[in-house]
């Protein structure tokens, strides 16, 4: 044969026919296929049929062949055993074909089709000839009848931007080829069904043989995704080095993977079904995904857009040199009791110059208030050392007023200089330890993180199952090992504007030091006093929630999203501080006691994601321990932290006294409160309270995390309103930068929370479901709303630190003994 032209079809058959008739041929007696023609026959042990099948390959093409066969018989002991040999490759299967469920159920279908691993493209310039064989056995001891259908597939590639449909059922499966245009390095395969059930697997393989395509061993090659109404995986080009690939569709037999239940019709005690009617018709679309360009536009967008504030910030501190520099030399310092303080209202720069007569009381406010130390023992101006001698200790650092403390705190009308007594060196250390312990904290929580999440991300692309991770796969556009490169990039913002708000800061800081060492300390009783240490760590909270909403992001899902969500709680609860902080220095939390706080809150954070979906039990210790808690803060919070419900009668002594403070401040003076500005703000923030756990006990949210950060924030606002209605009340004013910042942290919080309930996934459900809330991308081609939001939440906690920095920037000229507690 060398040398001549090679033979017909017709010529190769037969020569196949002549040399499996000899005894050389690969069955015995193979009779000659037509593709497109049914064949009906019948097998048993000694009796089985072969049959060739041959074709031409034109240069360059790509053939698929499918296979349909059908069989009567419900016998599972004597099966029909279907087996084609091609040239690369055997492909064998059984009718009936059993699939096995959840609970030993098992599916028999007695309908198959299974297309070929189709034959590759031949480099030659003349067409190739293909020859298959189609086994048909049974080792039955009778005739069981069967019928077999070969024919070509027309439509076997699929083109870009173009949408085919077709129809897959657990019995017969798809797959279809793909290749990368010169021009194309990545593409995005839409699947979409009008239906979500029957579920269905999608999967990408490489042009290997066999290909994947049962139930039991789609999970076997590639990368893969459960489906309902809507599929999307990303491909990219170096990924493939044949630069084409398979995709897959395989209807499952049971719909538990993708959220559904056992089909009706088999419930019960029935473990076996028979051809359970579960066609989907499925539409794939491949199109184009976005090029390099657009990776380096949206990174110079994320980081201009938020360096823009640090320009800002650049120009206002210049503005603000400006004018101090213009009063200085027209010596325009403010005159008010001879202190020489200069009237300064800037929210970036302005600073208040105090010494360590910090906190002395004026006797004309207070009654039995005393000097705490003379002009003698007070320490130079600015000798804000960290001896040993100055370290917080959790003793008072004022015993020789101690039996003062109940009748000064507990005055109907108090002035800041009643609650700012305490040595100012002291009360500086004590906020210090909450920067270096929220560092401390952010090292030891951040590292196990990232060690996780870079696991999971490794996981994924090992194994290629991607309903581990919960994406919007419409707009997750993968860079290196990352697979949603643009949900980790969207985080940039909290970061930058944590490390601007530390320079903000850190300039008042420096500027507040410097002023100390320049001032007469011995008349400096104004403003409210100037603790950093709760401002530090805020900013450094800001940063963290940064980098662990990016570590939850690399793979989101139901076991990682406390990683976004603890930082939240502690932004929130370091807020809340601060804002007590202000005009409550001496009594604030200790930062052992406020981060223990903390740990406890995302303990029962972790407890509710385990337990709180199902477990009544859980909800209601979870609402006792709300409740109780919001009683105790209420408590500590309207008696200024000297209520104490001990005696000396041991533990009668303690219920005596409870009762007494029950009965003397809740019945004979119920109809007017001592305190009625703290006992408004606490009835109001009971109730809010007492209604979100009412609401956790009867609706049980799935989302315990959100729910808990909820609270959280409800009781911020509450606290932030209260604290600015009061301020006006009091004849405070707002400047206008301060003012400024409210109104932005307002607007900006607005648009950011519409962006947020604009729910693209949620882990919540099951990865099929999750996908159908999948949407393309709105900004730039490359992020969702999802990183919207983490662009405008970022800019909306910095302005919402700006207001707690500025808003009280007002009283920096006015004395303390004048200044009210609320």
């Amino acid at each position: 044969m060398a040398g001549r032209a090679a033979p017909a079809p017709g010529a190769l058959l037969c020569t196949l026919l002549w040399a499996a008739a000899a005894g050389g041929g690969p069955g015995d007696n193979p009779a000659p296929g037509a593709f497109g023609r049914v064949y009906r026959g019948a097998v048993n042990i000694s009796a089985e049929r072969v049959y060739a099948f041959a074709y031409r390959s034109e240069p360059g093409q790509v053939d698929a062949v499918r296979v349909y066969v059908n069989s009567s018989s419900e016998n599972l002991r004597y099966p029909v055993l279907f087996v084609v040999r091609q040239q690369k490759g055997v492909l064998s299967w059984q009718v009936p074909l059993i699939f096995r469920g959840l609970y030993q159920r098992t599916y028999n279908y007695q309908e198959v089709s299974r297309t070929l691993c189709p034959s590759e493209p031949t480099p030659e310039t003349r067409p190739s000839d293909q020859v298959i064989f189609v086994d048909v056995a049974s080792m039955a001891p009778f005739n069981i009848a069967y019928e077999l259908l070969v024919t070509r597939l027309e439509n076997f590639q699929l083109e870009t931007n173009k949408a085919f449909n077709f129809t897959a059922s657990p019995s017969q499966p798809q797959y279809f080829l793909y290749k990368f245009p010169q021009d194309v390095d990545s593409v995005i395969i839409n699947v979409v069904s009008d239906a979500a059930y029957p579920c269905s697997v999608v999967s990408v393989q490489d042009i290997v043989c066999p290909v994947y395509d049962l139930d039991h061993n789609v999970e076997f090659n590639g990368v893969y995704q459960s489906m309902t109404k809507q599929a999307a995986i990303t491909v990219q080009r170096k990924d493939f080095p044949g630069e084409q690939f398979f995709v897959v569709f395989v209807i499952k037999p049971e719909d538990y993977a993708c959220g559904g239940s056992v089909p009706s019709s088999i419930h019960g005690n029935v473990n076996r079904t028979w051809n359970l009617q579960r066609t989907k018709n499925l539409q794939v679309t491949i199109v184009p995904s976005i090029k390099k360009s657009v990776y380096v536009q949206a990174m110079f967008f994320s980081f201009l857009s938020f360096l823009s504030f640090y320009l800002g910030s650049v120009v206002v501190a210049f503005v603000h040199y400006i004018r101090v520099q213009r009063k200085a030399s027209a010596g325009r310092l403010s005159p008010e009791h001879g202190s020489g303080i200069m009237t300064s209202s800037h929210p970036i720069s302005a600073s208040t110059p105090e010494g360590s007569s910090y906190g002395a009381i004026d006797e004309s406010s207070s009654s039995g208030g005393r000097q705490l130390s003379s002009p003698e023992r007070r320490p130079p101006p600015g000798s804000d050392t960290d001896s040993s001698v100055e370290e917080e200790s959790d003793f008072d650092t004022m015993p020789e007023i101690e039996s003062d403390k109940n009748i000064i705190r507990t005055k109907v009308f108090l002035y800041l200089s009643d609650l700012s007594r305490k040595d100012r060196r002291i009360v500086s250390k004590k906020y210090k330890i909450y920067f270096w312990n929220i560092i401390t904290i952010a090292v030891f929580y951040a590292l196990p993180v990232i060690q996780l999440v870079i696991t999971y991300q490794t996981v994924v692309n090992v194994t290629g199952n991607q309903d581990i991770c919960y994406y919007n796969f419409l707009c997750a556009h993968p860079l290196g090992v990352l697979s949603a490169f643009n949900n980790i990039l969207s985080n940039v913002g909290h970061m930058m504007l944590g490390f601007l708000f530390l320079l903000i800061v850190l300039r008042r800081d420096i500027l507040h030091r410097r002023a100390m060492e320049m001032k007469d300390i011995y008349t400096l009783d104004y403003g409210i006093p100037k603790h950093f240490g709760l401002f530090y760590a805020m900013g450094i909270a800001l940063m963290m929630e940064g980098v662990l909403s990016a570590c939850y992001h690399v793979c989101p899902n139901y076991s990682n999203f406390q990683f976004d969500t603890s930082f939240m709680y502690m932004i929130a609860g370091l807020c809340m501080l601060k804002l007590y902080q202000t005009r409550h220095p001496d009594i604030n939390a200790s930062a052992y006691s406020a981060y223990a706080s903390f740990a406890v809150v995302i303990s029962l954070a972790v407890l509710g994601v385990v337990f709180g979906k199902n477990d009544m039990w859980f909800w209601v210790v979870f609402s006792m321990i709300h409740v109780l808690a919001s009683l105790a803060l209420s408590t500590q919070i309207y008696y200024m932290g000297r209520f104490k419900i001990d005696g000396p009668d041991s533990d009668l002594g303690m219920f005596r006294r409870a009762v007494m403070v029950l009965y003397t401040d809740c019945i004979q003076q119920c109809s007017r409160p001592m305190y009625m500005d703290r006992m408004v703000l606490l009835i109001v923030g009971n109730l809010v309270n007492w209604s979100f756990a009412i609401f956790g006990l009867v609706y049980r949210p799935r989302d315990f995390a959100s729910y808990i950060l909820g609270i959280f924030i409800c009781n911020l606002l509450l606290y932030l309103a209260f604290y600015i209605i009061m301020k006006l009340r009091s004849s405070e004013k707002l400047l206008p930068i301060p003012m400024f910042c409210i109104v932005a942290t307002a607007v900006v919080w607005a648009a950011a929370l519409y962006f947020f309930f604009q729910t693209l996934s949620s882990w919540e459900e099951t990865p099929a479901e999750s996908r159908e809330k999948n949407r393309p991308c709105i900004l730039l081609g490359f992020f969702d709303d999802h990183d919207v939001w983490h662009f405008l939440s970022a800019a909306a906690l910095f302005f919402s630190f700006l207001v707690l920095l500025t808003l009280d920037d007002d009283l920096d000229t006015v004395r303390r003994d004048k200044i009210p507690v609320f």
